[in-house]
């Protein structure tokens, strides 16, 4: 992967000016109490730059009177430390993760920072991140350098970003077999009268087996009436025999994600009216995977899906004017995935070739006990979309067989 962070770099050169002064930092996991940390996940910006994935390190990378210079700042030795919570990475190591070779320690950043002595311009910091500013940036600082303000280098990185290279699509491929793993893990042992959290374990159990050391979001597992509240994380409800469970779930490998819901009968077998609001959605997911090109936006994705929806849902009685939709379906038809799981770029642009989005149309019918999603991600090609988790079952007839066959 040294190349890919490599790689990121030099875009990122090619865009600054002369006099262009950019600095990242890692970030670091907030104390939980005592000297018990959270899990700590780094800025995503910072990691896309440098693949170091280590707290309170930083990166700066300038163009200065036509010199490039990229320099990584990682913590020195922790000495008597590192027998409780590990060694800090070496230079070493930074290098060989990283391909930078100018690597100093982070505690003098600020003094290698000097704009009164160089010919600074503009100095460009992640404002988006105004926690990791705070955090790392010392007060005198940034009274001294106040007046001469900061530029924003958020969405420079992000249109970066929201282009996937090779090296993001394989790691997002392979966080999206691990879910699909999972999730087929609980399709398979799903009971009625299993508390949404058992069926939540079989999920957690394929992750951890597969060395996911963290899952992109918090797993939703709704059944019955809690299927139709969007994000319902508290996964503590018993299933009753009749209940579809409607999943959406994500692992993240190697800091990508994969993002993928189903809604299955917990009993294994669809009754006549949740097939029937099933399929409805089902028809709505190929409608805008097969609309999904280049130059088309989310938005206008989401506009046909609403029309599809009116025209169904009129037919079966639910609605009898296009506003009526909002009251069965009120989110937007994806995201882009990646690094993070809603990742950076703005959803308002035209797709392009490269880029990798949710499809993830649902239903949500409270007077039914019905909430119904159907998520796949795909990659943007020159002409329309590859389904990357295509493997991933999910007609009613191939979830009917496939939970038939149980354990």
């Amino acid at each position: 992967m040294v190349e890919f962070f490599t790689k990121n770099r030099d875009k990122l050169y090619d865009i600054l000016e002369e006099g262009d002064f950019a600095v990242l930092f890692a970030g670091e996991a907030p104390t939980k109490r005592g000297d018990e940390k959270y899990f700590f996940s780094p800025d995503r910006n910072f990691y896309y730059m440098t693949g170091i994935e280590r707290e309170r390190c930083a990166f700066v990378l300038s163009k200065l009177e036509g010199k490039r210079v990229e320099r990584l700042y990682i913590e020195a030795d922790n000495g008597q430390m590192a027998k409780w919570v590990g060694a800090n990475i070496t230079k070493d190591e930074a290098l060989e993760v990283s391909g930078i070779k100018d690597i100093q320690f982070v505690d003098s950043i600020f003094d290698d920072i000097d704009l009164e002595k160089s010919n600074i311009k503009r100095l460009f910091l992640d404002c988006e991140r105004k926690d990791l500013l705070e955090n790392n940036m010392p007060e005198g600082f940034r009274r001294k350098y106040k007046d001469m303000g900061f530029e924003d280098l958020f969405p420079i990185i992000s249109e970066l970003r929201v282009i996937k290279e090779k090296e993001e699509i394989e790691l997002i491929k392979k966080a999206i077999h691990i879910t699909r793993l999972g999730i087929e893990e609980m399709m398979k042992n799903a009971k009625p009268g299993m508390m949404e959290y058992e069926i939540e374990a079989h999920y957690d159990y394929v992750l951890t087996k597969n060395g996911v050391r963290d899952k992109a979001f918090r797993t939703i597992a709704a059944s019955g009436k809690n299927g139709t509240v969007l994000h319902y994380v508290s996964n503590n409800s018993k299933t009753n025999d009749g209940d579809l469970i409607l999943i959406d779930a994500g692992a993240q490998l190697d800091w990508y994600n994969g993002d993928l819901s189903r809604t299955f009968p917990v009993n294994g077998k669809f009754t006549e009216r949740q097939k029937l609001v099933y399929n409805i959605v089902l028809g709505g997911q190929k409608l805008i995977m097969d609309s999904i090109k280049p130059n088309v936006t989310i938005p206008s994705l989401n506009e046909t899906l609403k029309d599809y929806y009116y025209k169904e849902l009129l037919k079966i009685g639910l609605v009898f004017t296009r506003d009526e939709v909002f009251k069965y379906y009120y989110h937007n038809i994806g995201h882009f995935l990646g690094a993070e799981t809603h990742d950076v770029g703005d959803k308002n642009q035209k797709l392009r070739k490269g880029m990798v989005l949710t499809v993830e149309p649902g239903l949500y019918i409270e007077e039914w006990g019905i909430g119904i999603r159907i998520e796949d991600d795909v990659l943007v090609t020159e002409d329309g979309c590859e389904n990357l988790s295509a493997e991933m079952i999910k007609t009613v007839e191939e979830i009917e067989a496939f939970m038939a066959k149980g354990v």
